[in-house]
């Protein structure tokens, strides 16, 4: 398994941005301080998918940040992706490791201290938990509270980080859980700037990060 910073996780949409526009906005995030890079797209065909991951792959690269293809394996290793992350409907943990092999990184979403376990036995290399607050992304959310996230946390010994509606302005709710990271998608996505945006959320995590 790669070592990987989870701190500050970027998970992108590319929603209304044309290509041009929403590479520019992934690098300037990089710039901005991004540890762990995903791609998401839940609606392009896998020849889109893999075309933009590989551009998006070369960029992460100049900044020495793992790429994490949300889903799926199959374009995780077409483009060599470092990693890849599934949630609870996608292909289960176990079946994700043994296709990527234990050189790469897999990460799961999970909501209970039971899956978090089943997660970690199976092969995960962090997990992401949430939702900590309603988000405007386009998937299927469901609220975590913050004692659930402390309850994993102190469950598993490998990162957890809180995904879910987090921004700059919110993160104080994480104050006092060990968690490694946090996942955020509109905070820098739709960020006027989002090399600034980057850099203040990680900035404020760190403060949190224990």
């Amino acid at each position: 398994m790669k070592k990987f910073d989870p701190s500050l996780y970027f998970i992108t949409d590319s929603t209304n941005y044309t290509e041009e526009e929403f590479l520019y906005r992934v690098e300037q995030a990089l710039k901005g301080g991004v540890t762990l890079l995903q791609l998401r797209e839940k609606n392009k065909s896998t020849r889109e998918y893999i075309d933009l991951a590989e551009k998006v792959h070369t960029i992460a690269k100049c900044y020495n940040v793992p790429l994490i293809i949300d889903d799926r394996v199959d374009v995780a290793l077409a483009i060599d992706a470092e990693g890849v992350h599934v949630g609870a409907e996608d292909m289960p943990v176990a079946t994700a490791r043994h296709l990527m092999g234990d050189d790469k990184i897999v990460g799961a979403t999970t909501k209970t201290v039971p899956r978090a376990l089943e997660a970690l036995q199976q092969g995960a290399d962090y997990l992401g938990v949430g939702a900590i607050y309603p988000t405007t992304t386009k998937v299927k959310t469901v609220l975590t509270s913050t004692d659930t996230l402390r309850d994993i946390c102190n469950a598993v010994p490998i990162p957890v980080n809180a995904i879910g509606g987090l921004n700059k302005d919110n993160i104080d709710v994480l104050a006092g859980i060990p968690i490694s990271g946090i996942c955020v998608v509109s905070a820098i996505m739709k960020a006027d700037d989002p090399k600034t945006a980057a850099k203040e959320l990680k900035a404020r995590a760190q403060e949190y990060l224990l």
